[in-house]
């Protein structure tokens, strides 16, 4: 990644699952690297949600995780700009005029579905943001 800070962003329609999913690995996984100063995370949505998924919040509590306070918001086009990598989450087709990376990652849509089935996706969420950490910054030791 070029610059000081990487900045990567999660986004969906919602951002009420997937990329809220996304965002809280990615914190969590940039802390466990001791990477705060050198990795800005943003998220957010082109048509965002009342409030995330009660199915996530529950999920991601399960591993201790908590998303009960979070947001959905819109994210402008000119933040998602500005970023080095875009994760989108299968549900959006962006167009961004800068020299952004964006990557689909097609992850199936965890609201309204039953609890293992959430747990599936976010066990894949999770396993998506560690590969992209170890790609971006090398593995952990």
């Amino acid at each position: 990644m070029t610059g000081e800070t990487t900045k990567l962003g999660f986004v969906c329609v919602q951002n009420a699952g997937r990329s809220q999913m996304s965002t809280a690995f990615a914190e969590r996984e940039r802390d466990r690297r001791g990477l705060e100063d050198e990795v800005e995370i943003v998220t957010g949505g082109t048509d965002p949600a009342d409030s995330v998924h009660d199915g996530v919040v529950e999920t991601m509590a399960e591993i201790d995780i908590d998303l009960s306070d979070r947001e959905p918001r819109e994210l402008s086009t000119a933040a998602l700009n500005d970023c080095d990598l875009v994760a989108t989450m299968g549900c959006s087709t962006l167009e961004l005029d800068a020299d952004v990376e964006v990557r689909d990652w097609a992850l199936a849509d965890p609201d309204g579905q039953d609890p293992a089935r959430v747990r599936e996706i976010r066990d894949e969420v999770e396993g998506r943001v560690t590969a992209l950490f170890e790609e971006l910054f090398g593995a952990v030791e």
